[in-house]
């Protein structure tokens, strides 16, 4: 046994010693490696003398980056991603395989700072709007800190007057489509396959369900919730369950409400205004526009910012004119 003993001390210790240097010589590496800041391009790839590269790019193997391409510090590109036309990406930025960013077109695609890039995604081409001439200016504008996931397609506006534009903060999941001039807002997920067509415009904190198809034009209030499969071709207010075919109230949007923050005195409010507005118990009640009035003056609904301020003052104007939603029961 002490032979043994004897035998296994020198092992142990030159064990450890073998893996404190490798443990040592990789923390000097990391160090070594952020002090300089080098980027790594791969032997692979195929990066224009005139684009410009910041500090600690990894950039894989057969990745494109073409002439007018801006990368920020610390971006990376997975194998056979790609970066076309006038394009600028912000620091941090991550480019999953087989991503396409930009196009060869006269325009501009500029993402900000800590986005992720998914597999196979294609972000800033051109739009599919048969309006759109060739060699018009189009233009795509993306936040910060967004992740858009795999199959995503995302494209440029479809003139030179307008831009495409994502926020800050949004989770768009794998095979969704963003059509050339919508305007997207901060903090909404966007579930598998959402399609929204052109000129969409989606506020802050609104979650659709998957397979959600939006009708150009519409406009989507902050803090609502589109149902699974709805196909909503009307405009949306704000903390509104929409769902359906075609997409019909289904009350407010309670739970979202609550884990964005609301007070219960709020939500409280955001009900009573609810009812009386689409619920109205007389069969003979009054127009749709007479009870918008009526809790518009109401003294109790009017000593809560969140009710009248965001949720009466905002109703979409189709919304007023038309009463173009089915009153339904929550």
């Amino acid at each position: 046994m002490n032979s043994l003993l004897k035998f296994r001390k020198p092992l142990s210790s030159s064990f450890i010693s073998s893996s404190w240097q490798r443990f040592s010589s990789t923390l000097n590496y990391v160090f070594k490696e952020k002090k300089e800041a080098t980027s790594f391009i791969h032997s692979t790839a195929i990066v224009h003398s005139n684009a410009v590269i910041g500090q600690g790019v990894s950039v894989g193997p057969f990745c494109t980056i073409g002439s007018s391409a801006k990368l920020g510090n610390g971006c990376r590109l997975h194998p056979s991603s790609h970066i076309f036309g006038n394009t600028e990406l912000g620091n941090h930025c991550i480019l999953m395989t087989g991503a396409v960013v930009g196009d060869d077109i006269p325009g501009r695609t500029v993402i900000g700072c800590n986005n992720i890039i998914g597999h196979h995604a294609v972000v800033g081409i051109k739009c599919q709007d048969m309006k759109y001439k060739l060699g018009d200016e189009c233009f795509l504008h993306i936040g910060d800190n967004n992740e858009i996931r795999e199959f995503t397609s995302i494209h440029r506006s479809s003139k030179s007057c307008d831009r495409t534009v994502i926020g800050d903060n949004n989770l768009i999941m794998g095979s969704c489509h963003i059509a050339h001039d919508c305007k997207i807002g901060n903090n909404n997920i966007f579930a598998n396959t959402t399609l929204l067509a052109g000129h969409v415009i989606v506020e802050d904190y609104v979650h659709t369900g998957g397979a959600t198809v939006v009708h150009q034009f519409c406009h989507i209030g902050s803090f609502s919730f589109l149902g699974g499969g709805s196909v909503v071709s009307q405009d949306v207010p704000k903390y509104m369950m929409v769902s359906g075919d075609r997409a019909e109230l289904r009350g407010l949007n309670l739970e979202g409400l609550r884990r964005c923050g609301f007070q219960v005195t709020e939500i409280k409010s955001l009900r009573t205004a609810y009812r009386k507005i689409f619920m109205p118990r007389e069969t003979n009640s009054m127009g749709f526009d007479e009870r918008l009035s009526e809790v518009e003056h109401n003294e109790d609904l009017g000593s809560v910012p969140a009710t009248m301020e965001p949720f009466l003052k905002a109703l979409p104007e189709s919304l007023r004119q038309l009463q173009l939603f089915e009153l339904c029961i929550l």
